[in-house]
C-alpha cells in the first residue's frame, strides 16, 4: 500500500507539472478539474493494472495441468468480499461529491459577474458587451473579474468552449445558456466551438483576450464610440411601438416593465414563471403562450422583426428596468 501512495504522489506530481499533457489553467476553476481528472486517471490506471495482471497470474498458477485434474473446492472470504465492494463504493462516492461541488461551483455565477452577450452562427462567434461593443471571434475580458456570458445560436447547435479555463457550453437556438468564468492569467487563449455545426466548423475559431483591469478599461474606451445594449434596446423598444401598452406607471393595456424582471408572474394558465431571459424571450417572439393573469392576451409576435441580436438588447433594457426598481427599494 506503501508502494502504491508513492507511484501515485509521483504520478500526479508528473502529471501536474506536464505542460503537454493539458492547455495552460487560467481560470479560477481550472486547477479544480485539473486535479480531478488526474485522480481519475490514476485511478484508472492503478485498477486496470491491478486486475488485468491478477486475471493473468490467476491464468498461470491455477491452468489446468491434466485431463483428470479436479480443481480444489473455493472457500469463502467474507472480509475478502466486503472489501471489494465496499472500498470502491466509497472511491466512487468520494468521487461523485468533488465533482458535484465542481459542477455546482462552475454553474452559480456570482452576483456581480459583468454580463456579455454571445450569438452562435454558422460560422462564427458575435460577442456584444454592456458598453456596445461588438466582437467578432474574440473576446475581450479583465483578470481576476467574473464574467458572465448569456449565449444563444441563429441556426444550430454550437459549443462554446474555451479549453484553458477548462469551460464548455452548448450554444442552442430558440433558448438561452449561461457560462461563466473568472480568468486568472493575463494572455491570450484559444476559443473553440465544440460541436459539429456543419460544413466549415473547424473555421470557426476565436481568442478570449485577458487583459489587465486598466487595459480593458483602456480597451472599452478605445472602441468605436456606440451606445449601450440598454440604449439601443430602449431604442428598439419605443420603435416597435413597446411604450404604448408597457407604460411605467402600470396604466397600459399591459404590464409595466418596471421591476418586473426577476418576479414571478402568473399565467392565465394558473402557472408561475419567473420573469428571467428565457421568459423575456418567449414573451418577444410568442407572447400568447406566457399571457399574464390579469392582462389580455392582444400583444403581437415580433417573431421575423427582430433578431437574436435586438432581442438580447430588449431583454438588457427591460433587465435594466427592473435593476432599477431594486436599486429604488434598497436591495
Amino acid at each position: 500500500m506503501r508502494g502504491l501512495l508513492q507511484f501515485g504522489s509521483v504520478f500526479f506530481s508528473l502529471a501536474i507539472q506536464a505542460p503537454q499533457l493539458r492547455p495552460e489553467a487560467a481560470s479560477s476553476i481550472a486547477e479544480g478539474v485539473d486535479h480531478l481528472y488526474f485522480v481519475l486517471t490514476f485511478i484508472t490506471l492503478f485498477f486496470t493494472i491491478a486486475i488485468f495482471s491478477t486475471i493473468f497470474v490467476f491464468m498461470v498458477k491455477y491452468r489446468r495441468r491434466a485431463d483428470n485434474e479436479i480443481p480444489v473446492e473455493t472457500e469463502e472470504n467474507l472480509p475478502l468480499e466486503l472489501a471489494w465492494t465496499i472500498l470502491p463504493t466509497l472511491i466512487c462516492a468520494g468521487l461523485f461529491l468533488w465533482a458535484s461541488s465542481l459542477y455546482f461551483e462552475n454553474s452559480r455565477p456570482p452576483s456581480a459577474s459583468t454580463e456579455i452577450f454571445v450569438i452562435g452562427k454558422q460560422w462564427m462567434w458575435h460577442i456584444q458587451h454592456p458598453e456596445g461593443l461588438r466582437e467578432i471571434n474574440e473576446l475581450h475580458v479583465p483578470v481576476g473579474v467574473p464574467v458572465e456570458l448569456t449565449m444563444t445560436s441563429e441556426d444550430v447547435i454550437h459549443d462554446f468552449y474555451i479549453p484553458a479555463f477548462r469551460v464548455k457550453k452548448d450554444v442552442v437556438p430558440g433558448r438561452y445558456t449561461s457560462l461563466w468564468f473568472q480568468a486568472t492569467k493575463v494572455g491570450t487563449y484559444h476559443l473553440f466551438c465544440a460541436q459539429y455545426c456543419g460544413a466549415d466548423h473547424a473555421e470557426m475559431l476565436g481568442w478570449v483576450y485577458v487583459m489587465s483591469p486598466a487595459d480593458y478599461e483602456t480597451w472599452l474606451s478605445s472602441g468605436t464610440p456606440s451606445q449601450t445594449m440598454v440604449q439601443i434596446g430602449e431604442k428598439t423598444f419605443n420603435k416597435l411601438g413597446c411604450a404604448s401598452c408597457h407604460v411605467s406607471e402600470g396604466s397600459g393595456r399591459g404590464p409595466s416593465l418596471v421591476g418586473l424582471y426577476g418576479k414571478e408572474e402568473e399565467l392565465k394558465t394558473g402557472e408561475k414563471r419567473l420573469v428571467d431571459e428565457a421568459f423575456i424571450r418567449q414573451a418577444i417572439l410568442n407572447p400568447n403562450s406566457v399571457a399574464l393573469k390579469n392582462y389580455p392576451p392582444i400583444m403581437p409576435t415580433f417573431r421575423g422583426q427582430v433578431d437574436e441580436e435586438q432581442v438580447l438588447q430588449l431583454m438588457a433594457y427591460v433587465k435594466s428596468l427592473g435593476s432599477e426598481e431594486r436599486d429604488s427599494n434598497g436591495k
